[in-house]
């Protein structure tokens, strides 16, 4: 609805300072508050009709849901969608940031942040401990790599057929654990090091089990199920797909969709001069790494559609539609390798793009808002 006050918030972990702006006449108003957000609230509904904005940061939508439970109509800007005047640059403080806010918001041009409810963040927040452990998990064996190299210890194993022996399978730790390091020192740091990739393995099945729980609920399998019929797609890169994306309605194209993704190509163009260059990588990261490692499945992968890997209870109109999509990406990526000549990184990029767009139909079929 419209507003008559504009209120800015610049919010901080500790702090919130708020300025408002009445549309008529002119007159500002602000005050500085402890991160209370009944008092901002009860603040704010001093004024007529009034909205507020703050922007999306690492404070997160907390705020936002605490001020809209208590009667405040309350939204997050986009922070990287606001251009800033170059002459504020040299005056930046809270109660400036706040003021720029609501004459952001007065004048309608804030792009708004979609909120997320509770229980979908909470899902987002476990999806992101998978990411960070599989980090930590990559850190470990980077650790304990580095070690055996300097003490002389490579492994440097060979099949039977002369092909080179995986690293971190069960042959691979049973050469590491009949190590010895002659010295004691050494030897501890060996055996901390064990210790630790084996710790993060555990963390990692056992947050990939919850993760798998969670998939099955009601709320977020019917879309799950919908996207593990893509190839390179699993129980954990879809649900993190679905708990990410919120709703897939909520975009209003697959264009619009691999934008959000940072998948979208760049310009510097002006006049008759036309200039693209690489991805805008300006979005969501974690979605846009997971796309791009299930796209170097279409290396390897055949035109058939996958098979008994997904739930029965899929509708056929979208199980085919993900058919078609394997087909069509499968064929891509080779005339992108064999016919264009393209580098792998760049055909798995634009396969990665590609992918996205037939996520975004997935998921909206399974939500029933596309035919």
């Amino acid at each position: 609805m419209n507003h008559l006050t504009s209120i800015g918030l610049d919010v901080h972990a500790r702090s919130i300072t708020a300025v408002a702006l009445d549309s008529f006449t002119g007159e500002i108003s602000s005050k500085k508050f402890r991160y209370s957000p009944s008092e901002v609230a009860e603040w704010i509904l001093s004024f007529e009709s009034p909205k507020a904005v703050y922007e999306s940061g690492v404070t997160g939508f907390y705020l936002v849901r605490e001020l809209r439970d208590l009667g405040v109509d309350c939204i997050v800007g986009a922070v990287s969608k606001m251009q800033r005047p170059a002459a504020d640059k040299r005056k930046k403080n809270d109660r400036n940031d706040a003021e720029f806010l609501a004459r952001q918001l007065l004048a309608h041009n804030v792009i708004e942040v979609f909120v997320p409810d509770v229980e979908t963040e909470g899902a987002r927040n476990l999806s992101r401990v998978l990411e960070d452990i599989r980090d930590d998990l990559t850190r470990a064996k980077n650790r304990l790599t580095h070690l055996l190299i300097r003490w002389g210890y490579v492994w440097s194993e060979f099949s039977e057929e002369g092909k080179r022996r995986g690293s971190w399978t069960r042959a691979h730790w049973e050469w590491i654990r009949a190590i010895e390091l002659p010295d004691s020192a050494a030897q501890e740091s060996l055996d901390y090091y064990i210790s630790e990739v084996r710790h993060i393995e555990a963390q990692k099945k056992a947050i990939e089990k919850r993760i798998a729980q969670y998939a099955r609920r009601p709320r977020w399998r019917e879309r799950v199920e919908a996207l593990r019929c893509m190839k390179g797609i699993e129980t954990m890169t879809a649900f993190a797909f679905v708990v990410e994306a919120g709703v897939f309605s909520r975009f209003d194209s697959a264009r619009a969709f691999a934008s959000w993704l940072g998948l979208a190509p760049s310009e510097h163009s002006s006049g008759e001069r036309i200039s693209r260059g690489g991805i805008t990588k300006a979005g969501n990261s974690h979605l846009r790494k997971l796309l791009v490692e299930a796209s170097w499945h279409y290396t390897r992968a055949t035109k058939e559609r996958k098979r008994s890997l997904f739930d029965d209870s899929v509708p056929t109109s979208v199980s085919n539609h993900a058919a078609a999509g394997v087909k069509r990406l499968v064929e891509r990526r080779s005339h992108l390798t064999h016919d264009l000549r393209k580098r792998p990184v760049v055909a798995n990029v634009a396969t990665a793009r590609e992918l996205a767009c037939w996520i975004w139909a997935l998921g909206r079929m399974s939500e029933g808002t596309l035919a």
